[in-house]
């Protein structure tokens, strides 16, 4: 009869491993040497690329405080000025971001449609989580300047999309509704409003997507 014999397992010495590795760091002194300089660059590299970028949003957000009121006395050359430069001085930041796209609030105010076009056909693709409901919204807005309904519609239900309160998405679906509406597209504008009435009824939009809805449908709401 056949008796199965189990395989010891090695028992590894935690002393005897570290005389290894200290073995070899003596005979590797210089290579040694190189490792361990390339561990505390890149520590401090790490460390300093961390402090920096706190720095940066901390500066950047001071900066757009500061065209905010700008902007919002209707001072728009200085606005303009002091935006171009937080976007230009502290790209890649959140507070960057977020002067891009007063910038181009500047530029609707201004009346510069156009330029504001085609900022935000660059800009919203690519918008953080954050800003990208806004960029999309601001975009539809642009869109109904220059008489384009469609593409407004289209770009107002791409907010609504990425909006993350319930209330925005709202708002940007009753834009979309009136956008289609205003595109000769009923179906469409149905569609945007209803899913206000049925999703999102919680919200103040709501009272004027059922007024819209039965203006659309002469009464027959759909269920």
């Amino acid at each position: 009869m056949a008796i199965a014999v189990g395989t010891a397992r090695p028992v590894v010495d935690d002393g005897d491993a570290l005389t290894r590795v200290l073995g070899w760091i003596k005979a590797h002194k210089q290579l040694s040497l190189w490792v361990a300089a390339i561990l505390v660059v890149g520590g401090g590299l790490v460390w300093w690329n961390a402090l920096s970028t706190k720095q940066s949003e901390q500066n950047a957000g001071r900066a757009l405080v500061s065209a905010r009121l700008a902007f919002e006395s209707r001072n728009y050359p200085l606005a303009s000025s002091e935006l171009s430069r937080v976007v230009e001085n502290y790209s890649g930041t959140h507070a960057a971001q977020g002067a891009h796209l007063l910038l181009i609030q500047v530029r609707l105010a201004q009346g510069q449609n156009q330029t504001a076009l085609e900022l935000l056909r660059r800009f919203a693709p690519g918008a953080s989580r954050d800003f990208r409901a806004q960029a999309y919204g601001l975009l539809g807005a642009a869109y109904e300047n220059v008489a384009r309904p469609k593409e407004a519609a289209d770009s107002y239900e791409q907010a609504a999309e990425a909006a993350q309160l319930p209330f925005l998405r709202a708002q940007f679906l009753s834009d979309a509704g009136r956008a289609w509406t205003e595109a000769g597209d009923t179906a469409k504008a149905v569609a945007a409003y209803q899913q206000i009435v049925t999703k999102l009824d919680s919200t103040n939009t709501v009272v004027e997507a059922k007024v819209r809805l039965g203006e659309l449908t002469r009464g027959a709401i759909p269920k």
